[in-house]
């Protein structure tokens, strides 16, 4: 309707042309060099200014002037002070030039704020007829409650860490509100741990272990403030006379103990609520600053904990989701078979990223003719939806491994031409063998098909490792004819022969190439260890610290003499 203003969007709502809106405050974000990326709808009405006029324009260059109507240096720009030192900065001596060249007195609040679209610094202002930073002794001006609000919601909705969570809050709050931040956390079958007791000291957060550990019970009937809070009740506020008396808790005691170890004079305490239960409390004390805490604080921490409360929400849901990818996962993958004369050996690293768990997997099993097949694979596409995809290509490849006697090219020629008529399957990559004995040499011989998959790794028992560079066709579920081939080498004694994927090699950052050396080179140094002590080591050393895919690994080692 005309004459209405649009509704403000919550603080986390950045689009690269519109910044959050605050509530009656105008908002822009800029990047490290000062230009202007994104502005809301309230910034444009007070400067008079569209849209196209804003974005990728240098603020200072843009808007700041002086008293007089002049513009300062670049070097004199405090907002500028803000972005190269990363630190949260206010002030009201700064006017603003507005689209009809008139000036507009302002305060203004600049946070540095950083996220998966990466860092910025959002400034906050509002026209200084209003006094806006006035506020009772001990609290936060107005401007900075919203920008700590607006920093809160971007730190920890950035991160799916549970107790990354818990110390980017303590990063915020100290000591900007207070000396101590204690955190209470009930996990998912009810018992309480205090997961963190972290005090301001020397210039940084420091955690105080001694003080963390698991909690009591939390009785119904408790009138105790940290009580009623883990039962949901709004925020109160709490010193340490209420925990002198006689306690009617285990969590009392505790208590009692936490208020005379920190000396904390003051403090407020409120529910972290998930969306259906409550998921902990939140505390924060103050020993160093003389004013205790007020009621009008109590509005602010209920509003940090509701934003603490979606994160650590987040952060289960995903972290069940990651469970379930990878138990399913691990459940799929196959029991190694017994093979006279050969060792096996397979590890399984999961993602470190939920989302990323379910499409690498391995698989070992003894043929109609007697041969044995190795396969490394690895699906396209991530999360339970691969999982599910990868145990359909396994029991198809079984089959018809099983059923065709011949190479292992007319095998995956076969899985290919199958593969987009009885699966959803968008594409994968495999190295599929055939192992049999060479009796005369001593050996064993493996030949072997590749689709689009990493080649595997020959080691020698005495260092040497090369890769094996049969002709690579393309990956399965193309559509497209593929010239599928096969080759053979002889495994002599003592030799190991490596598949992997390309989790455990390819970098987001550096691509594959750098990786394919890097495994080449520990594999070599490590092939005098046991078949275990090699998996294990090249998992450790060589996989990329960027890399954020799951890793499968098969190994076979032909015994020496």
């Amino acid at each position: 309707m005309s004459g209405h203003e649009p509704a403000p969007t919550a603080p986390s709502e950045v689009t690269p042309e519109a910044a959050p809106e605050v509530g009656d405050l105008g908002a822009y974000m800029i990047d490290d060099s000062g230009r202007i990326t994104a502005v809301n709808g309230r910034g444009l009405r007070l400067l008079r200014l569209n849209r196209t006029d804003v974005l990728g324009r240098h603020h200072h260059e843009l808007l700041h002037r002086s008293a007089d109507g002049s513009t300062a240096p670049r070097a004199q720009c405090p907002i500028m002070d803000a972005v190269l030192a990363r630190a949260s900065c206010s002030g009201a001596a700064m006017c603003f030039v507005r689209g009809d060249g008139l000036l507009l007195p302002v305060h203004w609040t600049a946070t540095p704020l950083s996220g998966e679209n990466g860092a910025g610094t959002l400034v906050l202002f509002h026209p200084g007829t209003a006094d806006v930073t006035a506020a009772p002794p001990g609290t936060l001006p107005e401007l900075e409650r919203l920008a700590l609000l607006a920093e809160t919601t971007t730190s920890l909705t950035s991160t799916m860490n549970e107790q990354e969570t818990v110390d980017r809050l303590a990063e915020l709050v100290l000591p900007r509100l207070a000396d101590w931040v204690v955190v209470d956390l009930i996990d998912e079958v009810g018992d309480i741990r205090r997961t963190r007791v972290i005090e301001y000291r020397e210039g940084r957060p420091v955690r105080n272990p001694e003080l963390e550990g698991p909690m009591p019970a939390v009785l119904e009937q408790s009138p105790m403030p940290l009580s009623r809070a883990l039962r949901g009740s709004a925020a109160s506020l709490a010193g340490p006379e209420v925990y002198q008396g006689e306690p009617d808790s285990g969590i009392a005691v505790v208590q009692h103990e936490l208020f005379a170890a920190t000396g904390m004079h003051s403090a407020v305490i409120a529910p972290i609520r998930g969306a259906r239960e409550v998921l902990g409390a939140l505390t924060l004390g103050r020993s160093g600053n003389p004013v205790p805490f007020g009621t009008r604080d109590l509005s602010l921490l209920e509003d940090i904990t509701r934003r603490v409360g979606l994160a650590i929400s987040n952060s289960r849901l995903y972290q069940r989701q990651r469970r379930v990818a990878e138990t399913m996962q691990r459940h799929l993958l196959p029991h190694l078979p017994e093979l006279p004369g050969v060792q096996l050996h397979a590890d399984y690293l999961s993602a470190p990223d939920a989302s990323q768990v379910g499409g690498d997997w391995y698989d070992a099993f003894t043929l109609s003719d007697g041969a044995t097949a190795l396969v490394i694979g690895d699906v396209v596409g991530h999360d339970l939806e691969a999982a599910a995809g990868m145990a359909q290509l396994r029991n198809m490849l079984r089959a018809l491994a099983w059923s065709h006697q011949g190479p292992p090219s007319g095998v995956v020629e076969r899985l290919d031409h199958a593969l987009g008529r009885v699966t959803d399957l968008t594409g994968a990559t495999l190295v599929l063998g055939r192992l049999t004995p060479d009796p005369g040499a001593g050996g064993w011989t493996w030949t072997w098909s590749n689709a689009g998959h990493p080649p595997p790794l020959l080691v020698t028992h005495d260092g040497r490792a090369d890769y094996l560079q049969a002709p690579r066709s393309l990956l399965l579920g193309t559509g497209v004819p593929a010239d599928r081939a096969d080759a053979s080498v002889r495994l002599p004694p003592g030799s190991t022969l490596l598949l992997y994927t390309d989790g455990l090699v390819e970098s987001r950052a550096d691509g594959i190439d750098p990786g394919l050396l890097r495994l080449r080179r520990h594999a070599a140094a490590l092939a005098h260890h046991t078949l275990e002590a090699f998996c294990e080591g090249l998992l450790e050393h060589v996989r990329p610290s960027d890399n954020d895919d799951d890793v499968a690994l098969l190994a076979l080692r032909i015994p020496r003499r």
